[in-house]
């Protein structure tokens, strides 16, 4: 290799390398409106179903009307139920917590162990002299309660524009399959990318809906026990059980931790021994029972590849990239099967397939048969 070709290719690698850094860097530069973007895609393809339910007897316009009218209801009336009991709690809990925590004083005295524990380190004493500071942090409050609006805020703007996306994506997707689909000249390629579609797009409406069972479950379950133990706010706290049962694998568990603490201060050491044996029982029986059962129909991905993807979607983008980690990895495995299945086929057909006949004249005859 000559000298000017060898700085030629030199000059061709440093600037893909160069193109590839600065891609990568654009990609991270616009990393949320990409997350937005996968998470519109993720909605209208979850809204996809009902909207072509709702078709079948209404226009496709209303229909988009109504399914997503009713999405925007869901999360205002958590809020209408969560919200009032947040507030009110809180103000009780300000005025109140001195008497829980004399009530949990009284609990230690009875139990030897505890009574050990809290002469050693003072638990329950530190406990009296913090609640007795909560009533003059309301300002303190009142702060907080400021930056976490600003945040709401801006949480609802993102999700009006995630929703609006999804809106436009859900009118106009099937145009845009199509259009894509019709520039795949290959007749049996085009078949296998738009049945890999399809099959994705059925795995991650079922995901949504087993997802959305068995919050339900989770939710009515948390709600008959905390009415049982007489724990206040059973309905709020039911629902935080709920929507925080959607994440995967940590959800379920840090929604029980928070509950744990409050019964603490409801009836301890009975409400709180009780739930905890409750949210361990539930955590196995979910895992093993409700959840395999319920997702089993809709993806088949290994349960190493769901805690990986669960990893990367949660570094990468977040509760919701924990929340989108396993359609996601279903359809990729959709994706790399039908593939893998196109490429076999290809295999087998160019081994088995006839050389194309020549013309009478192209054949050669053996020496002695050419002459007769």
């Amino acid at each position: 290799m000559s000298s000017k070709d060898a700085n030629r290719m030199a000059l061709r690698v440093i600037l893909i390398a160069l193109a590839v850094a600065g891609s990568l860097e654009l990609l991270w530069l616009v990393r949320k409106p990409l997350s937005w973007i996968v998470l519109a895609l993720f909605l209208a393809v979850a809204m996809s179903r009902p909207v072509d339910r709702l078709g079948q007897y209404i226009a496709r316009g209303h229909a988009i009307a109504l399914s997503y009218l009713l999405l925007f209801a869901v999360p205002i009336l958590i809020a209408a139920l969560i919200i009032p009991s947040i507030v009110s709690g809180a103000d009780d809990l300000a005025s109140e917590a001195p008497g829980y925590v004399k009530d949990l004083q009284t609990s230690v005295q009875k139990n030897k162990k505890l009574k050990k524990l809290d002469a050693q380190y003072g638990i329950t004493e530190k406990l009296q002299e913090e609640a007795g500071k909560l009533p003059a942090k309301a300002g303190d409050a009142a702060n907080v309660l400021k930056d976490i609006g600003f945040g709401v805020v801006n949480s609802v703007f993102s999700a009006l524009t995630i929703m609006v996306m999804s809106v436009f994506m859900v009118s106009g997707g099937r145009a845009w399959v199509h259009a894509a689909l019709n520039t795949i000249r290959d007749d049996e390629r085009r078949e296998r990318v738009e049945r890999a579609l399809a099959t994705s797009a059925n795995a991650v409406g079922n995901y949504v809906v087993g997802v959305i069972i068995q919050m339900t479950i989770a939710g009515l379950t948390t709600f008959i026990v905390l009415t049982i133990l007489g724990v206040p706010f059973a309905a709020p706290l039911a629902v935080l059980m709920a929507l925080l049962d959607a994440i995967p694998l940590v959800g379920a568990t840090i929604a029980s931790v928070i509950i744990l603490v409050i019964t603490l201060f409801v009836d301890f050491p009975v409400a709180t021994i009780a739930w905890a044996i409750w949210a361990v029982a539930y955590q196995q029986i979910e895992n093993y029972l409700i959840q395999p059962r319920i997702q089993s129909r809709a993806v088949d991905v290994h349960p190493f590849v769901v805690l990986v993807s669960v990893l990367f979607g949660s570094s990468l983008f977040g509760i919701a990239g924990a929340l989108l980690a396993i359609p996601v990895a279903a359809s990729l495995q959709i994706g790399i099967r039908e593939y893998l299945v196109y490429r076999e086929g290809q295999r087998v057909a160019a081994v088995i397939e006839p050389p194309p006949a020549g013309n009478a004249s192209d054949v050669v005859l053996p020496a002695g048969v050419a002459g007769t």
